[in-house]
């Protein structure tokens, strides 16, 4: 549990921080002066990718590094994980997240305070200091529920379809400790190319902790239940989202690539043994 958390923690605050520094940081701070674009994207996308990275380095050691509870139910899910601890990496990772959130905020509140005040909104006023914590969905979806559900059953489900991949010994998984690096890699390219819809979400811990840190610090309703404009009740979203999205990846893998490439190892190992066996 203390791994997750600690692997978690530094997830949220590298991620969390790196979209501190693209809303707040760099145009509070007089290094930027246009308007937010596609260079702060870059800032968010590469941000998480490089914090999933290192905190699976952090915590895969000891835990495995699920950091993630829609991993920690599709691992379950396969029989790869004990369905009784569950509940505790559950409990670590959301801890995990909602503390690495504080610290965040203790570091950027001076930043957040003043984007605040310079765009005239209190704080219960303010997704875009909100969005540096948690998700929202875009205004394109207006009070549509399914299609940010859907945008976060198929992230995650790319997420957990490439983790298998990256992680099977027996098909071209990479080797000397260099799956959290292409983890992390996943991660980008998921916010390249559907991170707009919702915010990529894809982690019902990386959303619920530090949702629940700011519903406390002042955010109101924008964080819980998640109502803002164009959206309401959305807090559910990036929880049952990524759950679902999570097994669906994992059932997919283990239903089309895991039987081919476990059976093509065991062709090659009765191979490899023949000649060994007929000669003793």
């Amino acid at each position: 549990m203390l791994a997750e958390f600690l692997g978690t923690f530094v997830l949220i605050l590298l991620g969390v921080g790196s979209v501190a520094v693209a809303v707040v940081g760099l145009p509070g701070s007089g290094r930027q002066f246009v308007d937010f674009g596609p260079a702060n994207w870059l800032i968010i996308c590469w941000g998480w990718g490089l914090a999933v990275v290192f905190g699976v380095y952090v915590a895969g050691g000891i835990s495995g590094a699920h950091i993630n509870p829609a991993v920690t139910l599709a691992f379950a899910v396969r029989r790869d994980f004990p369905l009784k601890k569950v509940p505790a990496y559950w409990l670590a990772q959301v801890c995990g997240a909602f503390v690495a959130a504080a610290l965040v905020y203790a570091c950027y509140r001076w930043a957040i305070d003043a984007a605040d005040a310079k765009a005239g909104l209190a704080r219960d006023e303010s997704l875009a200091t909100y969005s540096i914590f948690a998700t929202f969905p875009a205004e394109y979806f207006g009070d549509s529920w399914w299609g940010p559900l859907l945008d976060q059953i198929v992230g995650t489900g790319i997420l957990l379809l490439l983790v298998c991949a990256l992680i099977d010994l027996k098909n071209v998984a990479p080797l000397s400790n260099l799956h959290p690096f292409l983890i992390g890699l996943v991660v980008v390219a998921i916010g390249l190319t559907f991170g707009t819809n919702a915010g990529y979400a894809i982690n019902p811990a990386r959303d619920f902790g530090p949702r629940l840190f700011t519903y406390f610090e002042g955010w109101g309703d924008i964080a819980l239940p998640g109502t803002f404009g164009w959206f309401s009740g959305y807090w559910w979203i990036p929880i049952v989202g990524p759950l679902i999205g999570g097994v669906a990846g994992v059932l997919v893998y283990d239903l089309i690539i895991k039987p081919v490439v476990t059976a093509r190892a065991r062709a090659m190992e009765a191979q490899e043994e023949g000649p060994a066996t007929e000669e003793a």
